[in-house]
């Protein structure tokens, strides 16, 4: 069921929820749509549409409604009594649909965590026929003794998956610091669900990525590194779909695959050319990208199914030269090239030449920076340090300097805060010994 509250339903929402549902598992028979100026509090429908919509359910033998608008767990209630089966609403659908999709021991526990979190407030109505709570003598029955036994449960449950996903997020957060040692810049791929991404990410770098033509068919974050022309290497994320009225818990619960995102270098924005919504998708895109922190960070537009429009590969660029989109085909393997070339040239304008010296006990960061493809060439100081020539973006060029014992000898192009005699570029071990010419 669908409802169009002040205006009249699109169809575009209602071919959505249909492939939500398709997604899930269910097999549509009847939609219900109608149009009110604001939801009712009983039923979030009018009573008249509310029987329209059991009579309906009883004509098809509909095992289940599903409704495309978040529910109170009164008006999910309400529902339920009024037509005699389970109702689900929007919450609830994709919250199944990332149960299912979830692969990773931390997507797992990130699902059920949200799952406990949305049925908390829908307890009662497993219990309803045990209430017996009036205030008198003999008339205090099991109901509330059961439901404070859930409630209990649930919050238990609750602590230990928050208490387990806090250590997972520490050994993320270990893993990433050890990659940031690496000075690789990253990629990461979002948009839309079902926009082609994950078809895209295995063009990109060969990975047996899951693909299927189904809302959420990623959800755990992969990435593998990729080289680009001219032999800089990249590390490539793919990152879960994005949709309209995404339920904040899900947007909470799954950091992991969102945090790729909020920490690349570069998005590339991956949007369905072929969809005539396109531009809306993209509006909630970065709406969901400004949530989680993310909207400061440079984006390439990839207009992907580019082969349904019968359109060329190309890329478009904005009145400064900057690449800003790049038209591909991801199935067909159209403009890949194009595209890594572009991914290029967008991530050589965050990278400098710079001199570094570092001393000769520090093999494990030479071993690092030469394993990134950083260093362009070294040579050995008189007192056994290590001059090295890297190309590396100026994030991680202010990280490397941060490190004791190394010293910025000369950055090509520097501007402030980059510039070799800025306290801000030096690390405070070396901030006051001489810099070599």
């Amino acid at each position: 069921m669908r409802l169009g509250l002040g205006a009249q339903v699109e169809p575009e929402d209602l071919l959505e929820f249909t492939q939500l549902a398709q997604s899930a598992g269910a097999q549509p028979v009847a939609t219900v749509t109608g149009r009110r100026e604001r939801p009712d509090p009983r039923y979030f429908v009018g009573s008249g549409k509310a029987d329209e919509l059991r009579s309906t359910a009883e004509q098809h033998a509909a095992d289940i409604i599903l409704v495309d608008h978040a529910l109170s767990p009164s008006q999910e209630r309400n529902l339920e009594k009024l037509t005699g089966r389970r109702v689900l609403d929007r919450n609830t659908l994709i919250l199944d649909i990332f149960a299912q999709r979830a692969r990773s021991f931390e997507g797992k526990l990130e699902v059920e965590l949200a799952q406990l979190k949305h049925i908390g407030s829908r307890l009662v109505r497993g219990w309803t026929h045990l209430e017996r709570q009036k205030g008198g003598i003999g008339m205090r029955g099991p109901g509330e003794t059961q439901l404070e036994t859930d409630r209990r449960l649930i919050a238990t449950r609750v602590r230990v998956l928050t208490k387990r996903l806090a250590k997972i997020k520490q050994q993320r957060e270990t893993g990433r610091r050890v990659r940031a040692e690496i000075p690789v810049p990253s990629v990461a791929l979002v948009g839309y669900t079902n926009a082609g991404k994950s078809t895209l990410f295995r063009a990109l770098t060969g990975a047996d990525a899951y693909v299927a033509d189904q809302l959420f068919a990623t959800l755990d974050p992969t990435v593998r590194r990729i080289t680009l022309p001219g032999g800089t290497a990249v590390v490539a994320a793919d990152t879960v779909g994005f949709i309209r009225e995404l339920p904040h818990e899900l947007v909470a619960a799954f950091q992991s695959t969102l945090t790729e995102a909020r920490e690349a270098t570069l998005l590339l924005h991956v949007v369905d050319a072929s969809d005539p919504r396109r531009d809306e998708h993209i509006a909630q895109v970065d709406a969901v990208l400004q949530e989680i922190g993310a909207q400061e960070i440079p984006q390439i537009i990839l207009y992907n199914k580019i082969d349904r429009l019968q359109t060329q590969p190309r890329v478009d660029r904005d009145a400064d030269g900057r690449i800003e989109a790049v038209w591909i085909s991801a199935q067909g393997r159209l403009g890949i090239d194009l595209l890594t070339g572009a991914i290029a040239e967008r991530l050589a304008r965050f990278a400098r030449r710079a001199r570094v010296r570092v001393p000769a006990a520090a093999g494990a960061l030479r071993s690092r920076l030469y394993a990134a493809k950083a260093v362009r060439s070294e040579r050995a100081a008189e007192d056994g340090a290590l001059e090295l020539e890297v190309e590396l973006p100026d994030v991680e060029l202010l990280e490397l300097a941060r490190r004791p014992g190394v010293q910025i000898i000369e950055v090509q192009g520097a501007a402030p805060p980059c510039e070799p005699e800025s306290a801000y570029l030096q690390s405070t071990a070396v901030s006051s010994a001489p810099r070599g010419a």
